[in-house]
């Protein structure tokens, strides 16, 4: 697998955790421009709680969080800000914790591979073609028409394996 495939790697304790949420509310922005629609004060906050730690969010944390804050906390603002995100390619739901990521290149049309630690729960993404050519290429020669590529595994860390 080529670095250029991995998206959104493993944390180390070097990371620079504020310039990363800045470049992916930058980011945000720039995209929700471009696609002509609105980035609005409530996005804006569950993107940010959801980049917040590197950690899968699950929306009912979201929502405590938020009624925390007194901002927006009935149920349906903060889904509808949740499918508004996946719409816009801003964050991913791993369907396998019910939970939701920030999206590691939102600029890039990409099918995605999630790496999830059992352990501390952190989440790598990546966008290997080869990966999902393969499987597209094994479903259609069993007649299976794909319509979701994403993949997530779960495993181990190097931090976590490291102890």
């Amino acid at each position: 697998m080529a670095n250029d495939s991995v998206l959104m790697p493993f944390k180390d304790r070097d990371h620079a955790h504020q310039s990363c949420l800045e470049k992916a509310l930058d980011q945000a922005v720039k995209n929700c421009e471009s696609s002509g629609v609105r980035l609005t004060p409530l996005r804006r906050r569950v993107l940010e709680l959801i980049w917040g730690s590197h950690m899968p969010v699950k929306a009912y944390d979201l929502l405590d969080q938020l009624r925390d804050e007194k901002i927006g906390s009935a149920p349906p603002t903060v889904y509808r800000s949740l499918d508004f995100l996946l719409e816009e390619g801003l964050i991913h739901k791993l369907q396998s914790l019910n939970a939701y990521v920030g999206c590691g290149e939102p600029l890039k049309h990409h099918t995605s591979q999630f790496l999830i630690c059992r352990d501390c729960g952190e989440v790598a993404e990546m966008d290997d073609p080869d990966i999902q050519q393969v499987l597209s290429r094994k479903a259609e020669s069993l007649g299976f028409q794909v319509l979701d590529k994403t993949i997530e595994i779960q495993g181990l860390c190097e931090k976590c394996i490291a102890g």
